[in-house]
C-alpha cells in the first residue's frame, strides 16, 4: 500500500511539474499593433533561424523598411556574402486582415503576386514598444525567427531575453544562427 502510495505522488508530482512547465509557456501570437511608420528604417539582423534564402549570409545581414503610399511596406535586405561581396534582395510586404504586427512578405515578381505562395508570413512577435530599438519575427508555425536591432549590437541581456521568450513560444531557438555585424555600417560600399 505504501508504495502504491509513493507511486501515486511520484506521479502526481510529475504531472504537475509538467503541467507548471506547460503553464509557462507563450502562445506564438505577434504583438497587438506595429506603427508601421516607426518600424520603418534599417534593422541589423542579431539572430536567425536557418532558411534556404539565407545560405550563403555570412555577416552584415540589415533589413530596411519603407513604408509606402499605398499602405505596403518597401523591403531591402541586405547581407555580406561569403566573397565579401553584398548581395541584395527587394521586396513588399503587406499587412493581414488589417493588422500592422501581422504582414505577407513577398519577394517575387509583381506579376506573381495573385500566388499564395509567393507570400511568406512576417509576424512582429516582440517589440520594443517605447523606443523601436528591438524586434523579434516569427511565423505561425514557428519556422521563421529573427532577433533584429535598430544598432549593429544588441545589448546581450535583451537578446537573452528575446531568445527565452522565442523558446516559451515554441521556436527552435537552439538552431539560431548568431549574424556578425562586422561594421558600424552594414551598407554596401562596392
Amino acid at each position: 500500500m505504501r508504495k502504491r502510495l509513493a507511486r501515486l505522488l511520484a506521479a502526481a508530482s510529475l504531472c504537475a511539474a509538467a503541467g507548471a512547465a506547460a503553464g509557462a509557456s507563450l502562445p506564438n501570437v505577434p504583438v497587438s499593433s506595429v506603427d508601421l511608420a516607426r518600424y520603418a528604417g534599417t534593422w541589423y539582423e542579431q539572430a536567425h533561424l536557418p532558411m534556404f534564402f539565407q545560405r550563403r549570409c555570412v555577416a552584415d545581414t540589415t533589413a530596411t523598411y519603407a513604408a509606402q503610399p499605398d499602405g505596403t511596406v518597401g523591403v531591402v535586405n541586405r547581407c555580406r556574402g561569403k566573397d565579401g561581396r553584398f548581395e541584395e534582395a527587394r521586396g513588399v510586404a503587406r499587412t493581414v486582415d488589417g493588422r500592422t504586427s501581422t504582414l505577407e512578405v513577398r519577394f517575387a515578381p509583381a506579376w506573381l503576386s495573385w500566388l499564395p505562395m509567393v507570400w511568406g508570413d512576417y509576424w512582429v512577435i516582440a517589440l520594443d514598444e517605447a523606443d523601436y530599438r528591438w524586434a523579434m519575427v516569427g511565423s505561425p508555425d514557428a519556422d521563421y525567427l529573427w532577433i533584429l536591432s535598430r544598432t549593429p549590437q544588441l545589448d546581450p541581456a535583451v537578446h537573452e531575453r528575446l531568445v527565452a521568450q522565442a523558446r516559451a513560444m515554441g521556436y527552435p531557438v537552439d538552431d539560431l544562427i548568431a549574424t556578425p555585424q562586422r561594421s558600424q555600417d552594414a551598407t554596401p560600399r562596392d
